[in-house]
């Protein structure tokens, strides 16, 4: 395994971890209990905000968005039942395959 899936996957067990033991003691077990409109809408400022440090020429702030745009993105998966294993699974299934091509061969 590669250093990144080594830390994706401890950060996704520390997320289900905590998303499990409930409560309010960590940012993850809040975000869960207000539901997953919110964990959305977090989601979805983190890749404002990421959008707009890449805009601005700032890798500094860009590295630091996008490790947002993961953390909430692993989140949000969690909250739904989806691990890495299923998102990586689907990418590998894609490799190999033009962006145009896997497009055109949706049915919605």
């Amino acid at each position: 395994m590669t250093l990144l899936m080594d830390v994706l996957t401890r950060l996704e067990e520390t997320i289900r971890s905590r998303r499990e033991a409930g409560g309010t003691d960590s940012y993850v077990a809040q975000l869960n209990h207000r539901g997953l409109p919110v964990i959305a809408r977090k989601l979805g400022e983190e890749a404002t905000e990421t959008i707009v440090a890449a805009l601005s020429g700032s890798n500094d702030e860009l590295i630091g968005e996008a490790a947002d745009v993961l953390f909430h993105l692993l989140v949000l998966l969690d909250n739904m039942g989806v691990t890495l294993a299923d998102v990586t699974a689907e990418l590998e299934r894609r490799e190999g395959t033009s962006g145009i091509a896997e497009k055109a061969a949706r049915t919605d």
